[in-house]
Formats: C-alpha cells, sequence, structure tokens
C-alpha cells in the first residue's frame, strides 16, 4: 500500500471503536464538533508527504514502495540529517502545537526495530521479531498509532509503578489458544481518537515480581474490550479567525481501559518478561525519539517569538522591556536549534549498526523545556496585555453598523488595519488564553516527565570526567592520560536504565 493520502486515512478513521467525549459515544470521528478539525489536519499531514514527497517519502528498504522518511532506520549522519528535514516539514504545518502527529511512534518504532537486538534477551526472540514485522507493516500500511505507556495514578504514596496484585494497572490475566488476555488501565492516549492502532511498551523499570505487567504490544483501535475516555474537547468551530488554532489543533488524550482484552500472539513484543521490559529502553529509545519531540519543542519556540515579535510591532512597543522579552524568546529558541544540531552532527553507532543522535545535549534540552514554555506564554501575555481581550470577532468586523467603531478604536500603530490587528491578537489569545492554551501548557510541563525529574536526569546523564579534573587541577592533582583520552568520547552519552523515564 504505501503512503496513504488524507482521504485514505479519513476512510480508516470509520472503523468503529468505543471512544467517549463528554456525553457522547462517538461513532464517527471524522464529523463530529469535538475532532472533526483536527481529523481534517491530519487527513493535510497525510496529504503533505505526497505534497513534499521529495523530502517525506522514500522506497521501502524491501518492497520499494513509498513509505515516509519517519519510518526509516536510521544508520548513518546522512540519514539522520534526511530525516530532520521530514520532521521538521511536519512540525512547520502544526507550528509545534501538536505533538503527538504520527512521526513521533514512527519514530520510535524505527527505532525499536533498529536495536531488536535489545528485544531480543532473556529468551524474548520471539517477541523481538514480532516487534520487527510490526514495524515493517506500520510503514507500508503508513497507520496512525497512538500509545500508553503510564500507569494510572491511585494513591500516590505507593509510587508510580504496580506492587504485585494491583488490580488497576494494565497486567496479564490469561493465555489463550490466540495471544494473551490483559486487563487494566493505562494513561494518557494522546491522538486516540485519531489513531489506527495503539501501541503499549514501557515507561518506568518494573519492580521484582511484577512479571505480568511487563508488556508491550500493539492492537487495533477497534478491538473488543478496549474503551477510551477523552478529557473535555478543547475543540472550538472550525474558523480560521476566531479560533485559528483551537479550531485545528485539539489532538486531544484518552484514559484507555483494557476491558479483557485478547492480543494476537503476533502482536505481542514483551510477555510478562520482566528482564526485557527493564532493559529495552535503556539506549536507544531516548536519544532517537528526542529528534522529532526537539524540531517540534524548536518549531513551537520559534513560531511563538515570530508570534510575540508582530504583536510588539502591531502596537509599536519597542520599550525595553519588551525589547528583553523578545530576546529571551529568541534565546530559547536558539538554544533548542544549537542543541538539536549539537545532538545531531555528534552522533553514533549505537549498536547494531544503528545511529541515533548524542543523548547529552537533548537532555539538556529536555530538562528546560518544561520552565521555557510557561514561560513564553507569560512574555506574550505581558506584551499583549488587555489587548488580548479587546479583539473583535470575524462577525464584528463583518457587522457594517459595527465595522466603522472597529476600524476607528481597533486599528494598529502605523498602517496596520483593524482587521489585522484582530487577527493577530486572536491568534495570540488562542496560543496562551484558550482551553487548548492550557492544554498546551500543561502538556509541555509533563508530557517528557517534570522538569525536575528531568534536571535529576540530566545530573545523572552528565559526564562527570572533565568536571571533576578542572577541580583536580586546581587543588594540585594532575590529570591522568588515561583520563584526558576518555574525554574525547565525554559526549557520547547513553541513558542509564535505572532513570531512563
Amino acid at each position: 500500500m504505501g503512503a496513504r493520502s488524507g482521504r485514505e486515512y479519513l476512510a480508516g478513521l470509520s472503523r468503529p471503536r468505543a471512544l467517549w467525549v463528554g456525553d457522547d459515544k462517538v461513532t464517527d470521528i471524522a464529523s463530529h464538533p469535538a475532532f472533526a478539525g483536527a481529523a481534517d489536519t491530519l487527513a493535510r499531514i497525510f496529504d503533505l508527504q505526497h505534497q513534499a514527497r521529495d523530502i517525506c517519502l522514500m522506497p521501502d528498504p524491501e518492497t520499494g514502495e513509498p513509505i515516509n522518511v519517519s519510518h526509516m532506520i536510521p544508520r548513518s549522519l546522512a540519514d539522520l540529517e534526511r530525516r530532520h528535514a521530514c520532521l521538521q516539514a511536519v512540525a512547520e504545518f502544526t507550528v509545534g502545537l501538536m505533538g503527538r502527529t504520527p512521526d513521533y511512534m514512527n519514530v520510535t518504532f524505527a527505532g525499536f526495530a533498529g536495536r531488536a537486538d535489545e528485544w531480543a534477551i532473556n529468551g524474548n526472540e520471539r517477541g523481538a521479531a514480532n516487534l520487527v514485522a510490526y514495524q515493517k507493516a506500520l510503514a507500508r500500511n503508513d497507520l496512525s498509532l497512538t500509545h500508553t505507556i503510564v500507569h494510572p495514578t491511585i494513591d500516590k504514596a505507593k509510587g508510580d509503578v504496580p506492587e504485585p496484585g494491583n488490580e488497576v494497572a494494565l497486567h496479564k490475566v490469561a493465555d489463550t489458544a490466540h495471544g494473551i488476555v490483559v486487563r487494566g488501565a493505562r494513561i494518557l492516549a494522546t491522538l486516540a481518537p485519531f489513531a489506527d492502532e495503539i501501541a503499549v511498551y514501557p515507561a518506568v523499570p518494573l519492580l521484582e515480581g511484577t512479571d505480568p505487567y511487563a508488556l508491550s504490544f500493539c492492537v487495533p483501535m477497534d478491538t473488543p474490550g478496549l474503551k477510551f475516555l477523552c478529557r473535555d474537547s478543547c475543540a472550538t468551530a472550525p474558523n480560521r479567525f476566531d479560533h485559528p488554532l483551537s479550531g485545528r489543533f485539539d489532538e486531544q488524550d484518552a484514559f484507555v481501559i483494557f476491558d479483557d482484552v485478547e492480543v494476537p500472539r503476533d502482536r505481542v513484543f514483551i510477555n510478562a518478561n520482566l528482564v526485557a521490559y527493564n532493559t529495552v529502553m535503556a539506549t536507544g529509545w531516548y536519544p532517537n525519539i528526542m529528534q522529532q519531540t526537539m524540531i517540534r519543542a524548536q518549531t513551537k519556540l520559534e513560531f511563538a517569538y515570530g508570534l510575540a515579535s508582530r504583536m510588539a510591532e502591531a502596537i509599536n512597543d519597542y520599550s525595553p522591556a519588551t525589547r528583553q522579552m523578545l530576546g529571551e524568546i529568541w534565546t530559547y529558541a536558539e538554544f533548542a536549534r544549537a542543541a538539536i544540531h549539537s545532538a545531531e552532527v555528534e552522533a553514533f553507532d549505537y549498536g547494531n549498526g544503528v545511529w541515533f543522535p548524542n543523548g547529552g545535549p537533548l537532555a539538556a534540552l529536555r530538562a528546560a523545556l518544561p520552565t521555557w514554555f510557561p514561560r513564553v506564554n507569560e512574555i506574550i501575555t505581558l506584551i499583549g496585555s488587555h489587548n488580548l481581550l479587546a479583539a473583535p470577532t470575524q462577525a464584528q468586523l463583518a457587522d457594517p453598523k459595527l465595522r466603522p467603531h472597529i476600524d476607528k478604536y481597533l486599528r494598529g500603530a502605523g498602517e496596520m488595519k483593524s482587521e489585522e490587528r484582530a487577527r493577530l491578537f486572536r491568534l495570540a489569545w488562542d496560543f496562551v488564553g484558550s482551553a487548548l492554551a492550557s492544554r498546551n501548557e500543561l502538556y509541555e510541563r509533563f508530557y517528557l516527565a517534570s522538569g525536575a525529574r528531568n534536571y535529576q536526569l540530566a545530573n545523572a546523564l552528565a559526564p562527570k570526567g572533565r568536571a571533576g579534573r578542572l577541580v583536580d587541577r586546581i587543588l594540585g592533582e594532575q590529570p591522568k592520560a588515561a583520563d584526558l583520552a576518555a574525554d574525547l568520547e565525554r559526549r557520547k552519552i547513553n541513558l542509564p536504565k535505572e532513570i531512563r523515564r
């Protein structure tokens, strides 16, 4: 089949699924008011890969059919550079506001398949083979895949992972002639209404004696027993003037219930194998997927800088305070760009002939973003001030009795017309003040764990050799030649398994 069109993607969404939003059990994703705008956006992203086929498509290594570049298993720096261009094209289409476009899971499973040797440990050869076969099917059928990897929080004092006997967390309850039966819940499945299938794979390491919880698999969204409870919708009517972001970029998030779901044997990647579960995410997952997430984040930061600059221009605000805040946003965007570039040019072979970016710069960026994005929103709010609440609607501008007053009292500085100013400040409000804006800020704070946890992770990752030797130099201790040589490898950072999430 190969790369799908938007029309083909929407046809795939017509398969029924047990999914609720608000008071509705949804029967038609593409037409429901909560989902229609984002469904259309995702369809346009599927079309985008054909419109930018030189950037976004490549021949399948085995069949020759066109597949998205995000399915590539990178084996060189050139492969990573090519993938960067594809990921950036998708990120620019949504200006970084949709964090879980299908390329996220495409990159994830390409990384898993590339390091299938890690998945094959402790007698899990069949699971690893299933994963490799699934990744090929994912690419060749151009599926939209979501995932759910976090255990629900019932009692925070009991920790983030289930203890033996926990009935809430997802766990295996039986073997069948055709596969396994799983029961329990996980959070959150971002993109759930717009996905063809859902993936379960490891997050934080599990405790000894919790083998039934050590699972990884993929199943279609219409699998019997799957239930999805969506959060309140942030979507608005598809009016590009009044709601330029909320009308098309609400990717949704869903709580997932597995009510005795049977998973076919060939879709099981880890079957109650605690050693495999606690190992497979230890090295390649993190630096691989961070390329996608950080390109998306950098794009959003650059969009925010452009938006804030345009707002200052609209009201002719070039005060020192505003110039300082604009420079602050630009600095975040430039640090993000530099970190991604550094990680890519310092890429190396992580094993099995697979190349991923260097994890160090991405770990630092990952730790900073949960602080940067809320600050960016604050800056845009400060620059916009009351103007964010004084932007007429498209209908008000179209009212012949109101329009002369709006043109007189709500025009921009210089030659900026009232309609241009209104459009700009409505965009800014949708970015920082709407329901979608609040959801997106929460997403940026926690989608890759909290800033505090990521700073702890960054400290654990940080090479200590050169830093310690600089201290030793002042204390009078002479560095050894072997220690100096080791500095050459200091930037090649893998993720220690005990703190990988």
